[in-house]
């Protein structure tokens, strides 16, 4: 008797973009170190290519203010990662980075937040997409709009976002990532 086995079809290529933030270094580097080795982790997964880097962005901190200011990234990669295994894998990059989470808005080694995958909108307890409060952020957007981002959020082009060319509070930083 032959047995034949039915391909099993791989998933396909989706586009996501991933905000990377951090703040506060520790015995494993700097905020700009942190998220120079979460763009090389993306880089060198398996299920994840075409990885491209925003600039490097200074931001005063959106929540409270006696913390340093952030260094802020955006990412754009094609993954077959499925939303939730995404998400698994940027809370285990923060984990390597020695996050810990003291005080809501507060200092962190590093963030690595799923901006917006495909064009999904994602509403389930462990992950909103797009990124709750996204359009509310220039530290993300204005990184998102250098990376060209042809997305919709909220069905409106990045780049139509008022807060997409609000430069208050941030500044490009010459190091790339």
């Amino acid at each position: 008797m032959t047995h034949t086995t039915t391909p099993v079809a791989e998933a396909p290529w989706v586009t996501a973009y991933i905000g990377l933030g951090s703040n506060l270094s520790n015995a494993l580097g700097t905020p700009t170190e942190h998220i120079q080795r979460a763009v090389v982790a993306f880089a060198a997964h398996p299920h994840i290519r075409a990885v491209v880097a925003s600039s490097l962005y200074q931001s005063v901190p959106m929540g409270p203010q006696d913390q340093p200011d952030f260094i802020n990234a955006a990412l754009r990669l094609e993954t077959t990662l499925s939303p939730l295994t995404l998400l698994d894998y940027c809370q285990l990059l923060e984990q390597q980075a020695a996050r810990v989470r003291e005080r809501r808005w507060g200092e962190r080694s590093l963030d690595v937040d799923i901006l917006l995958y495909a064009e999904q909108q994602i509403d389930e307890p462990r992950l909103t997409v797009p990124h709750c409060g996204l359009h509310e952020r220039n530290f993300v957007l204005l990184p998102l709009t250098e990376l060209g981002a042809q997305a919709l959020i909220d069905g409106k082009p990045l780049a139509d976002h008022p807060l997409a060319n609000d430069w208050q509070g941030i500044k490009r930083l010459a190091t790339e990532v």
